[in-house]
């Protein structure tokens, strides 16, 4: 079976967030939950829910609000210290995932298939094609 996915419009809030991450660099991203965490080169971490849904905080304020212990708290925000300070060449992260190139963002679009969701992040040398699930909420983050 063949999914076929819809454009779907982003509400203001998602357009404000997508406004902020053009142009910025993805740095790295992880899963806590049901939320995908992706850390720019700007020093925010963009979110994005299940739903489609998404935020934008400064990395400090995004880690202290994860739901995790103190100790991988503690860990995700070595990881993002490396990533600010390394760009791409950080090595032994424990939890985020670095792009396999680099990803300056250029255009952002979002689309439905039922109770699934994608967002497609367009970079300058590579794409990020994230896809949800509302009913399961699993998150799939593929590079292109």
């Amino acid at each position: 079976m063949i999914e076929e996915w819809i454009a779907k419009e982003t509400n203001t809030h998602q357009d404000h967030v997508i406004a902020h991450v053009i142009g910025a660099t993805v740095l790295g991203y992880f899963i806590v939950d049901e939320v995908l965490n992706v850390l720019l080169d700007i020093g925010f971490v963009w979110t994005m829910f299940v739903d489609g849904e998404m935020g934008l905080l400064p990395h400090p304020v995004a880690t202290a609000e994860l739901e995790v212990n103190d100790q991988t708290r503690s860990e995700v925000r070595a990881d993002i210290d490396d990533l600010l300070a390394r760009k791409l060449h950080a090595e032994n992260l424990r939890h985020l995932t670095q792009p396999q190139v680099e990803c300056v963002i250029t255009e952002v679009n979002f689309f439905a298939s039922g109770n699934r969701r994608r967002l497609v992040v367009t970079g300058e040398d590579a794409t990020l094609t994230i896809e949800t699930s509302v009913e399961t909420a699993e998150i799939r983050v593929y590079e292109f």
